[in-house]
């Protein structure tokens, strides 16, 4: 009897050597020749499961995605006592961050695919697809702290939202670029949230984050 194999999984694991090669030379350069070597499969394997480029991108986007999902649901389920919706959007945001040497991996896939989606429509397309979930997430997480009274009523809304998901693109985008380090970023966040809520600052000023 044939051996059954699970595409899925085999889709996943090329995957995972396309973020290898985008962790240690980027993605600019590197072809489908070059993941599947880095896969151990030949070029003509890999193409049984993505025939072009941007399908291998798009599927490496989506499985990032899941796992960062995932790391945030995990931070928010660790959160001690009763969440608030400021901790729970904190948590969101911070795992937008590249922290880390996964989560910074997770963004230069995602700032490929984002790039070559600027001149693709269908790429464009999958790319928008999230962000008005995301947005009325977070509106909903400003509207309940409204009704707690944690936050000015007139800072409930979906453009309020959207300027958290714009913060955070740009506090990525430029840890990317090293314009500033994580810790700047995860300060500065906590800096707007801290004005966002109406409270002092909870960083210190040289930089110093609070815990993510």
């Amino acid at each position: 009897m044939p051996k059954k194999v699970d595409h899925e999984a085999r889709r996943r694991e090329i995957s995972e050597a396309l973020l290898r090669i985008a962790g240690t030379r980027g993605l600019d350069g590197a072809s489908l020749r070059d993941v599947a070597a880095e896969a151990g499969i030949s070029l003509g394997r890999l193409q049984h499961y993505f025939r072009t480029k941007d399908e291998m991108l798009l599927f490496a986007l989506r499985h990032i995605n899941g796992l960062a999902a995932d790391r945030v649901r995990e931070r928010i389920e660790a959160l001690p006592g009763a969440r608030t919706p400021r901790d729970v959007l904190r948590a969101c945001l911070s795992g937008m961050l590249p922290l880390d040497d996964k989560s910074r991996v997770g963004q230069l896939v995602g700032a490929a695919y984002y790039a070559r989606a600027v001149h693709d429509e269908a790429l464009r397309a999958e790319a928008r697809q999230g962000i008005p979930q995301l947005r009325a997430f977070f509106a909903d997480q400003l509207r309940l702290a409204a009704a707690r009274g944690e936050l000015p009523p007139e800072r409930a809304t979906e453009d309020e939202a959207m300027l958290l998901i714009g913060l955070v693109d740009g506090l990525a985008t430029y840890v990317l670029l090293d314009v500033h380090g994580p810790r700047t970023a995860l300060r500065l966040l906590d800096r707007h949230l801290a004005d966002l809520f109406g409270d002092a600052a909870p960083a210190a000023a040289d930089g110093r984050p609070v815990a993510p």
